[in-house]
């Protein structure tokens, strides 16, 4: 089988979120396709606080070469996958190397400065998005792009899809304490509307802790590091998927809300374009609150539109056509 790296920042091959559940879809469909993954990322952390000044990620990774060319050259790899702008240096070293962007420089995520000289020598990404196809080439010049999405479990969707278990007044939220994200929203959400059952599910237990500066509501249920097993019955007794993220990378939930034929309510950023079925609403700050309300009131338990959407559009299936294809390119 020939190797590809998948380089990744320790922190995110130990949290139960996104980057971790991608390297493992990605590691299974591309085993599928005669391609081993080898997981590669530092050994030791550069700090969790990546907003303070000096503490940025981006420095982290730079300090982390020697680090990760070791493992690189150990393994006798000529192909990586990186996720992080960070490591955007190891071009140098393997003309076969990868973007496929775990953030992006959007003036609103932390980083945003520090983020775009990386982005400015990247030269081939594979991304999530038709939006992030656009944007490297606007901002960056960067042409050489393949869209696949990274895609949801179909045997999940389909082991938990049972309408008759949806709860009528549950909202549900998955993502981090982070600014970004829009936690406080949510919290206040709850406050304002006590007849609702809200879930907030958060990736890492990191956020166990951080969580705790927050007065929580009484109708506010915290979850923490669930297994996608946990995540999809979770996901299928909830009437409304919503996320107020000010930006989003990926979007995993998003897609998976669909799946489950949820009502889902997202922002009205570009970057969610392609979250855009029938009983998906796209809203801000100053409607969300109605939006999500006006869902949780509708007479439908579950949206077979949305639901067929997804499959069509980001199931697995859909991700390892376009993986197969990529690397047929990219191995030869």
């Amino acid at each position: 089988m020939t190797k590809v790296g998948l380089v990744m920042r320790k922190i995110q091959f130990t949290e139960a979120q996104g980057p971790r559940v991608f390297a493992e879809r990605l590691k299974r469909l591309a085993g599928e396709l005669g391609v081993e993954i080898v997981f590669i990322s530092p050994e030791r952390h550069v700090s969790g606080y990546d907003w303070l000044p000096g503490y940025e990620h981006e420095k982290g990774d730079l300090v982390n070469y020697d680090i990760v060319l070791d493992q690189i050259y150990r393994e006798n790899i000529e192909h990586v996958i990186y996720t992080v702008s960070g490591f955007t240096f190891l071009k140098m070293f393997l003309k076969n190397s990868v973007l496929f962007p775990h953030s992006f420089p959007d003036p609103v995520l932390t980083g945003y400065e520090m983020m775009k000289p990386f982005y400015s020598i990247v030269d081939k990404a594979v991304v999530s998005t038709e939006f992030l196809k656009r944007e490297l080439a606007r901002n960056f010049g960067v042409t050489d792009v393949n869209v696949i999405p990274i895609g949801f479990s179909e045997e999940l969707a389909e082991k938990h899809f049972d309408p008759s278990q949806v709860v009528e007044n549950r909202v549900l939220w998955i993502g981090r304490d982070e600014e970004n994200r829009r936690p406080d929203l949510v919290l206040e959400y709850a406050r304002q509307n006590p007849d609702k059952e809200v879930f907030m599910v958060f990736g890492g237990r990191r956020y166990e802790e951080s969580m705790k500066r927050y007065s929580i509501p009484n109708n506010v249920k915290l979850q923490f590091a669930l297994s996608q097993d946990e995540i999809f019955a979770l996901m299928n007794t909830a009437k409304v998927y919503w996320s107020c993220s000010k930006f989003d990378t990926f979007a995993m939930p998003l897609t998976e809300a669909l799946a489950m034929g949820k009502i889902v309510v997202k922002p009205e950023h570009p970057c969610y374009d392609h979250i855009s079925s029938r009983h998906s609403f796209a809203g801000n700050e100053k409607n969300w609150f109605e939006l999500v309300n006006m869902a949780v009131a509708s007479p439908m338990k579950a949206s077979m539109d949305n639901r067929e959407y997804a499959f069509s559009r980001f199931s697995s299936r859909v991700m390892k056509e376009g993986y197969r294809d990529f690397f047929s390119a990219w191995l030869k």
